[in-house]
């Protein structure tokens, strides 16, 4: 029983440890979500838009439906 301030140090360093590990994944999650989102929209301003489908025909499936 006489060691239970090192017990509790031990166990509030590890804590602290886990809880900034816990916010750097966060923070990098967060900056990498928003470069997905910026790639996301260059590459939706780089496409060249959609020609017009005047010359496809319908697809017809088995059964008429």
């Amino acid at each position: 029983m006489d060691h239970l301030g090192y017990l509790f140090a031990a166990y509030s360093i590890i804590f602290l440890l886990i809880g900034l590990y816990v916010i750097f994944i966060g923070t990098r999650q967060a900056r990498l979500e928003r470069e997905v989102r910026r790639l996301e929209s260059e590459l939706r301003k780089n496409e060249p838009p959609l020609a017009p489908a005047d010359n496809v025909e319908e697809i017809k499936t088995p059964g008429g439906v």
